[in-house]
């Protein structure tokens, strides 16, 4: 059964033409808070799955003591590994932001960082989850995402 429903969503995620990212005006606006609340794929492409990235820099995953910094560099990895893929940030469908002991002001940062990066770009579908503690000690953030390659 887990096959059939692999394949079904498999040719149902390939056979779509673009992606689309809505608001439903009934909701409220995501954009001040740097997301949608749906987005789609339809089209023949390639699904992108991105590991949750950190704020670590470098090989030496040289993590800063600052929120703000690791953000920056969370969402500058997410952006290396798009370039990898010759994507740029508005392919991403869907994210998730894990953050350590969230907070008002740390969700300000966010917001700031992620219209630095998308600028004007459609946000995509996300999810921010509040976690007391990261797979390695000093990760304030982890971002992972799915991004759609459209086949040319």
């Amino acid at each position: 059964m887990k096959h059939v429903l692999f394949t079904l969503f498999s040719l149902f995620a390939f056979t779509a033409k673009a992606q689309t990212f809505k608001n439903p005006e009934s909701l409220f606006d995501p954009t001040p808070y740097g997301f949608s609340h749906a987005s789609s794929v339809s089209g023949p492409g390639e699904l992108v799955y991105i590991s949750g990235q950190s704020g670590g820099l470098g090989k030496e995953h040289t993590l800063s003591n600052s929120f703000r910094e690791q953000t920056k560099v969370a969402l500058q990895n997410i952006v290396t590994v798009l370039d990898s893929y010759n994507l740029k940030p508005e392919n991403i469908m869907k994210i998730t932001i894990l953050i350590v002991d969230h907070s008002p002001e740390k969700l300000k940062i966010w917001n700031e960082e992620i219209r630095k990066v998308w600028k004007n770009k459609p946000f995509p579908a996300s999810t921010l989850i509040p976690v007391p503690k990261l797979a390695i000690d000093g990760m304030l953030i982890e971002v992972d995402a799915t991004a759609f390659k459209a086949s040319k």
